[in-house]
């Protein structure tokens, strides 16, 4: 599977991204499709998740704020990020999960200015 982002940039402080990604290969037996995030000299960590079903799942830092949403028909993913935060600068990176194997995005960089 091959997955590509797009949609990353500079923004101010409190503005909006879309970030989108394309996705392309075996995405019949795809499962769960997310965003993570890994700001530099930090972990990687989870943004958000969709099920083939449509349930989701963030992690706090962002509630209320992203949202994660995905068109089947296209085979894309998005993340609608608003009041976007200083903390929130990280290389965003597009994945999806089978349960048997991953794959993973480049990544697209996002920063955030105050």
């Amino acid at each position: 599977v091959q997955l590509v982002e797009s949609g990353g940039g500079l923004v101010q402080l409190g503005g909006s991204l879309r970030l989108s990604c394309a996705v392309s290969g075996q995405t019949f037996s795809i499962n769960v499709m997310g965003w993570y995030r890994q700001a530099p000299g930090k972990r990687r960590e989870l943004v958000a998740t969709i099920t083939s079903g449509g349930t989701t799942n963030y992690a706090d830092s962002v509630k209320g704020r992203f949202t994660i949403s995905r068109d089947n028909a296209k085979d894309m993913v998005y993340l609608q990020m608003n009041s976007l935060k200083p903390e929130d600068t990280a290389v965003y990176l597009c994945a999806a999960h089978s349960g048997i194997w991953d794959g993973w995005g480049q990544g697209i960089q996002v920063t955030v200015s105050s």
